[in-house]
């Protein structure tokens, strides 16, 4: 792990900028925040996304602004749920299309090393989709277990993403080789017994109801 804000973070950065795969940072770095509970790191990220790509959450959040905020994420499960046990893979995916996303999901079974960092080079080089990444923190040598982030940029020469932790009060926004990120995906999470992967989360242009589908509750305009 390399931290952002070190030597060799900040010369990643400089040249991963310079060859094109930092479109992502510039998006996210706007809505980057620290999640508010220790299990709230999915709907965290999630809220950073929506944002980050200007989906309109249909629903007021401190008027007269329209803005997602993590206790907008409660609309598919109970708040006190997932103050409790967090938000998993599939979660994640049904509130991101809940709230306007459309998403292309990929469990380490369903893609590849070689697929995962083609997808990175793809994303990081506009500004158009995120790619967020679940895995686990102890594969990477970081405490906890399972925990998720976007992917803010890329550098090619050393094979590293930058990912944007929004447990900022225990990780700082660090470089993780991709090959030891995307072996982080094959254990089971054990809520789902499924193993964990990255998502493509990009805004729906055809997303125009005015209630949240899959059961969420109303929006407020």
């Amino acid at each position: 792990m390399v931290d952002f804000s070190s030597s060799e973070g900040k010369l990643l950065f400089s040249e991963a900028l310079s060859q094109g795969h930092m479109e992502t940072y510039f998006k996210l770095a706007g809505q980057y925040f620290a999640q508010s509970d220790v299990s709230f790191c999915g709907v965290a990220v999630l809220c950073m996304v929506l944002n980050s790509l200007g989906i309109d959450p249909n629903r007021i959040w401190k008027s007269p602004w329209r803005w997602f905020s993590e206790e907008m994420m409660a609309c598919c499960t109970p708040i006190e749920e997932i103050r409790k046990n967090g938000i998993d893979f599939d979660q994640f995916c049904v509130l991101a299309t809940c709230k306007g996303a459309t998403v292309q999901p990929y469990r380490h079974e369903e893609s590849s090393v070689e697929k995962f960092r083609e997808d990175i080079k793809r994303v990081t080089a506009s500004s158009v989709d995120i790619l967020v990444v679940n895995y686990n923190r102890k594969h990477v040598g970081q405490t906890g277990t399972g925990h998720f982030a976007p992917i803010a940029g890329y550098h090619e020469a050393s094979d590293k993403v930058l990912l944007l932790d929004v447990a900022r009060f225990k990780y700082p926004p660090h470089w993780v080789p991709i090959p030891l990120l995307y072996g982080a995906f094959k254990d089971l999470d054990v809520m789902s017994s499924k193993t964990r992967g990255y998502i493509v989360v990009s805004s729906n242009p055809h997303y125009e109801s005015t209630t949240d589908p899959l059961n969420c509750m109303p929006t407020q305009k």
